[in-house]
């Protein structure tokens, strides 16, 4: 971690090395340096609240590097539900696990992300993954699908509020100049869903852990699929461990910032600073000097006023206000769009022959292979977004695009290989958009609701994925027309983020 140094005002900024660029914020010209020669916001211009504009602008100047990792354990359920529901005698709604999974990450993104701005970052981001681990760990014993279903569900709860404040967490300790980092971080989709793969690969192709048969499938029988959930809970549990030992987070200095902690913000950037041999010339005078922060809370932070301070600060400016209602709909749209491919797709490639001569072993060797390939997505984007001519807007629009055309031309696979070649090939390419928005999300959201903005936007894409479980029970999943419809949703997003109205390359998130 390093705390950068703030220039005095009317300096300019010599080594691109170590300190961060001067970007002014205009609608044509995303490189231009403001008047004074200080870097301005991606809000800077909005008419927001001026003692927190500049404070945040104090405060983005010494930001500092932090590390977060995503949930492993979010895809558990459509891996373990079939083996589960034969055990348990095919009894319930079938889709119970999906629509469960759903139903969990959607409260847990509403909870944790309004939550995390009122009571803070820290506590939500250490006790949110603990939960996640613990819920998946007992889910292995679960007795009926019905104490599975709850168990799943609180899987989804921790798991989903972890989503939102991994990228509220490391954005508000990133250097501006680093902020493609962000989009980088989605990587980790790819590499706990691989990882997932490889564990579900090694406990659920052993036919003495799985029943052929729910006529006569014991307990003792089908073991595979609660080895996976203790495996992967244990590993999460070591993760949520080394969050509180060793990562150590201390609040975020733009939480403090909002909550009027101006003292304890300065000591924490400035010790921070000492211990890496850094300057930090950000001092309590210079904070106070630029008034009192009123936008950022109620005057009873917990009560109902709280949240709607949180809920309207979304929609403090028109501006601001567009942009936040596009981000919804873009989650919506890929909350729709993602998940119902993946419900038509199985019934579909089976009519077409692509399932035949495949065995157990090739299914979890296949999906971890897309899994993997996953990975690369957002690298990709990452590289992407940080061109000029890019931006985070266009790299949305290009992802959107090919992975739409790779939708049309899965209408055509009829072989296992080609299958798998698709498959691998959206994998990537639907990373490309969905990391790059994942990290344009909190990047031009308020920062003092921040997590609440981020968190309804992913409860707008648990809604839809509940959705898609129920249309899988009562429609026809054999027709191509739904790819289709899936494949033209990918064209609205596209459009969509063209028309975003902030582009945050070369700017710093307020």
């Amino acid at each position: 971690m390093a705390a950068e140094e703030d220039n005095s005002k009317g300096d300019k900024l010599h080594d691109s090395g170590l300190f961060e660029r001067d970007v002014g914020i205009t609608e044509d010209v995303r490189t231009v340096q403001s008047a004074a020669g200080e870097p301005e916001d991606i809000l800077a211009l909005q008419d927001l609240d001026p003692a927190l504009n500049e404070k945040m602008h104090l405060v983005n100047n010494v930001r500092l590097k932090s590390y977060a990792v995503d949930s492993l354990v979010l895809l558990l359920q459509s891996n373990i539900a079939g083996p589960a529901y034969k055990e348990f005698g095919q009894v319930g709604y079938a889709n119970g696990m999906t629509i469960a999974t759903y139903v969990g990450m959607l409260l847990g993104a509403i909870f944790w992300g309004m939550g995390a701005d009122i009571v803070g970052r820290r506590w939500a981001f250490n006790i949110s993954l603990f939960v996640c681990s613990v819920a998946t760990i007992v889910s292995g014993a679960a007795p009926d699908w019905a104490s599975l279903g709850f168990f799943t569900a609180m899987v989804g709860f921790g798991g989903g509020g972890n989503l939102i404040l991994d990228t509220t967490v490391f954005l508000e300790y990133l250097p501006s100049r680093k902020q493609w980092a962000l989009t980088f971080l989605a990587c980790w989709w790819g590499v706990g869903q691989a990882v997932t793969g490889f564990i579900c690969w090694g406990f659920l192709v052993r036919t003495e852990w799985n029943c052929q048969s729910a006529d006569n499938c014991p307990r003792e029988s089908n073991q595979g699929w609660r080895y996976v959930m203790y495996t992967s809970g244990a590993l999460v549990f070591v993760m949520s461990v080394a969050r509180i030992t060793v990562v150590r987070l201390q609040e975020t200095p733009k939480y403090r910032l909002c909550t009027g902690e101006d003292a304890e913000l300065v000591e924490t950037l400035q010790s921070i600073a000492k211990k890496y041999n850094r300057t930090c010339s950000l001092t309590l005078e210079k904070l106070e000097a630029c008034g009192t922060v009123k936008s950022a809370h109620s005057e009873s932070r917990y009560s109902l006023r709280e949240s709607f301070v949180h809920l309207s600060g979304l929609f403090a400016t028109k501006k601001i206000a567009i942009s936040t209602i596009l981000i919804w709909i873009s989650w919506t749209l890929i909350g729709l769009a993602y998940p119902l491919f993946y419900v038509f797709l199985n019934t579909y490639l089976a009519s077409r022959g692509a399932y035949e001569g495949v065995g157990d072993f090739e299914t979890w060797r296949n999906y971890t292979l897309t899994n993997i390939s996953g990975i690369f997505g957002p690298i990709l984007a990452a590289w992407l977004c940080n061109m000029k001519f890019l931006g985070r807007r266009y790299t949305m629009a290009i992802g959107a695009l090919v992975t739409m055309a790779f939708f049309f031309a899965y209408t055509t696979v009829s072989t296992p290989a080609q299958n798998v070649g698709f498959s691998c090939a959206i994998a990537f390419c639907i990373n490309i958009y969905y990391g790059t928005l994942y990290a344009y999300t909190p990047e031009v959201l308020p920062s003092a609701h921040r997590a609440t903005g981020n968190g309804i936007a992913v409860g707008c894409n648990r809604i839809m994925g509940i959705i898609s479980a129920v249309v899988a029970s009562t429609a026809d999943t054999g027709t191509v027309v739904p790819i289709y419809i899936c494949a033209a949703l990918y064209l609205a997003m596209a459009g969509i983020s063209i028309i975003f109205p902030f582009e945050p390359y070369g700017r710093r998130s307020s």
